[in-house]
């Protein structure tokens, strides 16, 4: 009995294969008027509802290379009629185009023109319709001309089959054709003047056939290529000593390499690559070993013979069924995210997808790669108790969603005192338009946002700043596209179903039924301990990130329920990876985003730390005091932020101290300024509705934040009034499916000097809280109730004379004129510390009057340093990408370009009033270095640009 499997699907000449979708006429040629008709009611990777009123076609024409690389119409997410359908009731929608007319295609293009790519969409883009294929949804990918091929059998591009076993090969053609088969080379069968091919042979080797139809009598061919193998027979020896799952290179053959994949009940695994002798096919010179005492499939590769130098590429091929990337991968090549990459620049040398060899991802590995020379080895990481931590979503940060970018702004946030700076998810997440919590490959960095080299340039630049690096990362689940769901599911391979109880890391279901998000991952697995441990060394020690912030850590359990009760098996999970941690570095920064009970927080902050090791700081926990200091802002009840420190918490006497990153803004919740313009309280002409009274309410709660003891975190763009809300739309409307949704950038707020107030005023309080001994007391007293009046008095007993002992916070949270009472320590000369206005205390219950919004922080002796307001400089003028070869853009505003050459000859000039990120083309210029001058509106800037 032979094995037939499917991998990879063969493109059909007959759009019938299409049960969403036909074509009118089925076969045609390229200036041909046809009509295209999709049908929602059939629901097999169909996420546009029967009831839309609007489809759109997002489409495209080239080859068999890239059906989408001639030309593209269609504007994604846009309701701007460019490729609108016709309802006609239903469900069904039409649209009628000539392709060479509708494509605007070149008669060279149009005489080439063999493939059409096809992707349905509703207006806002965010629901689509794709081609089921395999165990896959992929684009539609029909042909154009009237001479096609279909091979009906075999249906796959590789065949398994015994020794001896007879098979059938059949085609047919949509005119009469001339065929030519041949098996590794060698023309085998020839059949004449006829549309439906039929062949038996009998298997005896391995055999790579190709089936050529020419077109009897005329010129146009055709061709499908497969592969029969005999039964795989892998051979059973141990995995070479010192050698990890993923990818080992051998440090004295810079030529060879050893793959490793735990894959426990696989009968056999292939590698396909780029190497001349397999090209993407399945070839017994690539099955892989099997270590049966480590469930383990291993092979060493020989790279000797590749003709691409610096790229090897591959995947493994799992039992003939279906190929994934290797779940060890560290970087990725991505069949549909990676052509907007290469367009925007921010990867440069991305290579193209192999799109006519395999579909979907490859893993990555980059040959003859220099190592990346860190110029700050031996950084200093900040305290835990006195972390700023600034948390950022690179996609919203600036215009170019890139690392660069980030590096451009570090001045920025270094003059604010910030001295961590968060990332969300960077490693690799399906599309590319995310937040980062949809991760496929946790290991792989994900291009979105730049190249390996320069994230470990960003990490290196904010580390020369003083800055320490979190990354953000996703344990408690993984997508679809994620190699070992796919390896181990109920649907053999697809991106859907749900993962089998020999699945080695993902759960068969998900016990919590409030807070589920993709596949669940099973951190009561044994593997599952190997494989975080492996991802958490990695990227600690590759990037020489400082730490993590681990995501949703309340779900690190297969407890039933929502997570809110105390869970012991869940602490096991998290100490246990912590003590792993530990085990490689000492001091890396741990932080949980848990909100389970207070008695387990406690329990997990508390794990291992006792004071007497300066290198063991324990966990920390995200505490979130959104709400709270929400209230506050807009003068409203429910206003106690004392959460935001362990003396908020149950049994607070037993916290390990300053180990809650308080904050009162993350990526998940309201913005404080929306909120404030839009729902403030207000009395007579005091408004906070106002900008500019809201703008002040954030200098309040800013007083209230930074002063409290222990770590802080603010969201992107809260130092100067972040005022879209978070369920903000690109259409300007606010709904709650928009919550992930890409974001205006904010930095013209630069400019407006009471938005810079907020900043200001932030600035003066992180950079007291860095520097006075103070704030790491463990006296401390708030007073932070639900009244407008709110205080906090610090003491800090281990000052001596000439330090600061006390200090005391009064503000006026109402909406009117309130008297308070500082309830100074001591008499004597006291600072008003922001503005160093002293008051002499002769009374210590002296009163003050404060207006709404107003505070004072008050302290028994001026810091050492002066808390100084220096102007922020304005961000560098660069640009991107460099090197290039046809066009680079700024990210800033310009109004005069000239580049000149080595020699000082100006060989370009652009004239204008250029927004940011305008793209210059430079096509015409020939290779080499030149100087490129930037005229703004303030200020000129030179930089070199190389032309490849």
């Amino acid at each position: 009995m032979y094995k037939l499997k499917l991998f990879l699907s063969f493109v059909l000449f007959t759009t019938l294969a299409f049960a969403q979708l036909s074509i009118s006429p089925e076969t045609f040629e390229v200036d041909e008027e046809i009509t295209i008709t999709v049908d929602l009611s059939q629901d097999q990777c169909n996420g546009i509802p029967e009831t839309a009123t609007k489809v759109y076609m997002h489409s495209g024409i080239g080859t068999e290379t890239n059906a989408f690389g001639f030309s593209v119409i269609g504007n994604w997410g846009q309701d701007d009629g460019i490729g609108e359908m016709t309802n006609l009731g239903n469900g069904i929608f039409s649209i009628t185009i000539t392709p060479n007319v509708y494509y605007g295609l070149t008669a060279n293009q149009a005489s080439n023109a063999t493939r059409m790519g096809l992707v349905f969409r509703n207006a806002s883009g965010n629901q689509e319709m794709k081609n089921p294929v395999g165990n896959s949804c992929e684009d539609f990918i029909v042909n154009v001309g009237s001479f096609q091929l279909e091979l009906t059998n075999p249906t796959t591009s590789a065949i398994i089959l015994d020794f001896g076993e007879q098979f059938n090969i059949n085609a047919n053609t949509s005119l009469n054709a001339d065929f030519s088969l041949t098996a590794n080379g060698t023309v085998i069968d020839s059949q004449i003047n006829t549309q439906n091919y039929s062949y038996t042979l009998t298997a005896n080797a391995d055999i790579a056939f190709e089936l050529v139809a020419t077109e009897t009598g005329g010129s146009e061919t055709k061709s499908e290529n497969f592969n029969l193998l005999l039964t795989p027979d892998p051979s059973l020896l141990p995995v070479p000593a010192g050698m990890e799952n993923g990818i080992n290179f051998n440090p004295s053959n810079p030529d060879e390499i050893t793959l490793v994949l735990y894959a426990p009940n696989k009968d056999f695994i292939h590698v396909a690559n780029n190497l001349p002798d397999s090209d993407y096919a399945i070839s017994n010179t690539y099955l892989m070993n099997i270590d049966p005492i480590q469930n383990k499939h291993w092979i060493t590769i020989d790279l000797s013979n590749r003709t691409d130098q610096n790229n090897f590429f591959y995947e493994y091929v799992i039992e003939n069924e279906f190929r994934v990337p290797d779940p060890f991968s560290r970087l990725s090549l991505n069949q549909f995210n990676d052509p907007f990459i290469m367009s925007e620049g921010v990867f440069p040398g991305l290579p193209s997808f192999p799109t006519d060899k395999t579909s979907n991802i490859l893993t990555w590995v980059r040959l003859n790669q220099a190592e990346y020379d860190w110029q700050i080895e031996n950084f200093e990481r900040p305290d835990q108790e006195d972390l700023v931590v600034y948390e950022l979503l690179i996609r919203d940060f600036d215009e170019n969603h890139s690392y660069q970018d980030v590096i451009d702004r570090l001045d920025y946030l270094e003059e604010l005192g910030i001295n961590a700076i968060e990332l969300m998810p960077i490693s690799e997440f399906d599309n590319n338009d995310s937040w980062g919590y949809n991760p496929s490959l946790h290991m792989s960095i994900d291009k979105y946002y730049g190249t390996p080299e320069k994230f470990k340039e960003l990490v290196d630049e904010a580390h020369a700043r003083g800055m320490a690096v979190i990354l953000d990362v996703v344990y408690n689940h993984g997508t679809g596209q994620s190699p070992y769901f796919r390896m181990y599911n109920d649907c053999n391979g697809c991106f859907g179903g749900n993962a089998t109880a020999e699945n080695p890391i993902f759960a068969e279901f998900d016990p919590n039924p409030t807070f589920s998000f993709f596949e669940k991952i099973n951190h009561n697995k044994p593997f599952t301990h190997e494989w975080l441990d492996m991802m958490n060394q990695y990227w600690l020690e590759e990037y020489n990130i400082d730490g993590f912030r681990f995501d949703f850590t309340k779900g690190f359990t297969m407890t039933p329920g929502d997570g809110g009760s105390y869970d012991q098996s869940r602490i096991d999970n998290l100490t246990r990876m912590y003590n792993e941690i530990r085990q490689y570095d000492e001091e890396a920064y741990v932080i949980l985003e848990h909100f389970a009970p207070d008695s387990e927080e406690q329990n997990l902050i508390n794990h291992r730390f006792n004071g007497s090791n300066p290198n063991e700081n324990g966990m920390l926990m995200w505490g979130n005091v959104n709400f709270q200091y929400g209230q506050a802002s807009m003068s409203y009840d429910n206003s106690n932020f004392n959460r935001v420190s362990y003396k908020g918490r149950s049994n607070s006497q037993n916290w390990s101290p300053h180990s809650i990153v308080g904050y009162m803004e993350s990526h998940d919740e309201e913005r404080q300024m929306y909120r404030n313009i839009n729902f403030g309280n207000g009395s007579g002409n005091y408004q906070i509705t106002n900008l500019n009274t809201g703008l002040e309410r954030l200098e309040l709660i800013g007083a209230f934040f930074f002063t409290v003891p222990g770590p802080k975190m603010i969201w992107q763009f809260g130092e100067i009034g972040f005022d879209y809300s978070i369920n903000h739309c690109p259409d300007g409307s606010i709904n709650n499916d928009c919550r992930t949704a890409q974001k205006p950038l904010v930095w013209d707020y630069l400019n407006n000097p009471n938005r810079m107030q907020v900043y200001d005023t932030w600035k003066k309080l992180i950079q007291f809280k860095l520097q006075d001994p103070i704030f790491k007391t463990t006296n401390f007293t708030l007073e932070t109730g639900n009244d407008v009046e709110k205080k906090i008095f610090l003491v800090n007993d281990d000052a001596a004379n000439g330090e600061i002992r006390y200090v005391t916070v009064i503000g006026n949270f109402g909406v009117n004129t309130i008297t308070s009472q500082a309830f100074f320590q001591e008499a004597g000369t006291w600072y008003d510390v922001l503005t160093e206005t002293p008051y002499n205390v002769t009374d210590t219950a002296m009163s003050f009057t404060l207006e709404p919004g107003e505070f004072l922080v008050f302290a028994n002796e001026l810091p050492e340093e002066t808390l100084s307001i220096d102007e922020v400089e304005k961000p560098r003028i660069s640009l991107y990408p460099n090197p290039t070869s046809n066009q680079f853009a700024i990210n800033s505003i310009a109004r005069k370009i000239e580049i000149i050459n080595l020699t000082g000859k100006k060989v370009a000039e652009f004239n204008g009033e250029f927004v940011a990120n305008h793209k210059f083309d430079i096509s015409n210029l020939n290779t080499g270095l030149y100087l490129v001058r930037i005229e703004s509106e303030n200020a000129t800037t030179t930089t070199k640009l190389l032309v490849e």
